[in-house]
């Protein structure tokens, strides 16, 4: 399985995680069994209740020594120099409350410092949940090529437990099945929502394809922060240096929580915000897309021949305009698959991720007045990962069961005020028609959530972080990086700038700012800011 980066522009930031994400929150308060008190299976069922209750019989895991072998990476271009990188396995237990059970094996990717005495690995998560991290290691180390940091750290990625290369591996759908659009998300509800026998029948395939319900029971964030402690130690470091973008700023503040004396350095970009919860942070999501699109729009009628017209105030209407019909008859394309009303407004939230995809939806707009989806079409395969040959990874279906263990779970009419919500919040998406009733697609999943909010609250011992958090982010909005700072008493750099998550962006400002806090661990001076 590769590796897949969101369009073209911001590599290794999740883009469309949180959007396309099974589960949603409440908008009341917590799930019934976390309202009362209840422990879920791993032992973390509400916040505060940290460490999950482990058996004993690790010391054979934490003894690892795993061996890097010379292995193919990719690169981000065709013509780029290849980059040397060492692959390997290491082995967890599925559940840590009963290590000699069954096991996942993790795949490891190494790029080798290229200084004479590094100061230890640096590992990298690019976010999802459910992206793998070898490949996003390799690219990472491409990126900072010149960089001091890849002079003074190895570059370490890891696919998480059921993502990736890592076994057993998280799978849901055929390809067949995706290609007809297989649902994903209650959004956009009012469309093709999912009934009762759907949800039920969505937790039975997963396990049947993913190895069995217990795999499904340990797929959550916590899990998978235990796994990174395992992998410290693998790799021979006292202390965690860690950089994570979009859902890897949750998997990093989680690690923290859980081993806060562990933690060297933290680099959290784009961050999630620990306080909200998921209903919460949906509404703040979407009211970040629609205030990108609303920019997109401005941007545009300064053209007279913009397809949103010359009147920002009114490209809503007549984005809502175009893109309803397509409910009931779906825009032609050059290769015969046509445009659904779903796949349109993915391709469009394809570009609110950076403003340098902007030109590429309100071309395929313009394309969308003449009838034509093709444009769109091509976004929204990029945002799914789609190959040429009609090939899916399985990167959001992963995304769909670790959320299924980290967000929280709800009730049909609690799903159903979600998306009312979002529509609200984000009218550009809207499609129009009545919500019945929308379906949480993790109702029967069989276990209750793990992780559990707020989280990473109160950590005492923990030395500084350092949290990025863009202005123009339309995916993690800013106010959730400023929150995830003050959470974890940390450093904050804004980055001005129209776009999700700055770490890779190869922004000067932004790279010395990285390179002094994990090299000489120098923290930027208050109100720091770079500008994109």
């Amino acid at each position: 399985m590769s590796y897949r980066k969101p369009p073209a522009v911001v590599v290794g930031v999740a883009a469309l995680a949180l959007l396309i994400g099974a589960c949603a929150s409440q908008p009341e308060g917590r799930t019934a069994g976390q309202a009362a008190g209840q422990s879920s299976p791993s032992g973390i069922g509400q916040a505060g209740q940290r460490s999950t209750p482990i058996g004993p019989g690790l010391d054979r895991f934490h003894g690892q020594k795993p061996a890097f072998k010379p292995c193919d990476a990719p690169k981000p271009t065709p013509d780029a120099p290849p980059v040397k990188a060492g692959c390997a396995r290491l082995k967890v237990p599925l559940d840590y409350r009963n290590p000699k059970g069954r096991q996942a094996e993790l795949a490891l990717l190494r790029v080798p410092a290229r200084g004479k005495d590094p100061i230890g690995s640096l590992v990298v998560n690019p976010g999802g949940p459910g992206f793998p991290g070898t490949e996003y290691a390799a690219l990472t180390a491409a990126a900072w090529a010149n960089s001091p940091i890849t002079e003074h750290f190895h570059i370490v990625g890891f696919d998480p437990r059921g993502v990736g290369a890592s076994k057993p591996a998280l799978d849901c759908f055929t390809d067949a099945e995706r290609e007809r659009d297989a649902k994903l998300s209650s959004v956009p509800a009012g469309v093709d929502d999912w009934t009762r026998q759907e949800t039920r029948r969505l937790a039975e395939r997963c396990a049947e394809r993913s190895g069995g319900r217990q795999v499904l029971a340990h797929v959550g964030t916590r899990d998978v922060a235990r796994d990174m402690d395992v992998l410290r130690q693998a790799l021979g470091d006292e202390k965690l240096s860690f950089a994570g973008s979009s859902y890897g700023t949750r998997l990093g503040a989680v690690y923290a929580e859980m081993f806060p004396k562990k933690v060297r350095a933290l680099v959290l970009d784009g961050a999630f915000d620990p306080l909200k919860d998921t209903y919460e942070r949906r509404v703040e999501q979407a009211t970040g897309m629609q205030r990108s699109f609303e920019r997109m729009a401005a941007s545009c009628a300064t053209s007279q021949d913009c397809p949103l017209g010359t009147e920002p105030g009114r490209a809503t209407k007549v984005f809502q305009d175009l893109v309803r019909p397509l409910i009931d008859k779906p825009a032609r394309t050059s290769g015969g698959r046509g445009l659904t009303y779903g796949q349109a407004v993915e391709g469009v939230i394809a570009a609110m991720y950076s403003k340098a995809l902007w030109p590429a939806a309100i071309a395929g707009i313009a394309e969308l007045k003449a009838g034509k989806g093709d444009t769109l079409l091509k976004l929204r395969d990029s945002y799914h990962g789609r190959s040429a040959d009609g090939a899916y990874p399985d990167s959001l279906e992963a995304t769909l069961a670790i959320n299924c263990l980290d967000e929280d779970r709800h009730t049909p009419k609690e799903e159903t005020a979600l998306n009312r919500a979002w529509n609200k919040a984000a009218p550009f998406s809207d499609p129009g028609r009545p919500i019945k009733v929308a379906r949480d697609g993790c109702e029967y999943w069989p276990v209750k959530p793990t992780l559990g909010y707020p989280y990473a609250t109160g950590i005492k011992g923990l030395p500084d972080t350092l949290t990025i958090s863009v202005t123009g982010d339309a995916a993690t909005p800013h106010e959730g990086g400023i929150a995830l700072a003050r959470t974890l008493g940390g450093s904050l750099l804004t980055v001005e700038g129209e776009q999700h998550g700055a770490l890779m962006a190869g922004n000067a400002c932004v790279n010395r700012t990285v390179a002094a806090y994990l090299i000489a661990l120098k923290s930027p001076s208050e109100g720091a800011r770079c500008k994109l």
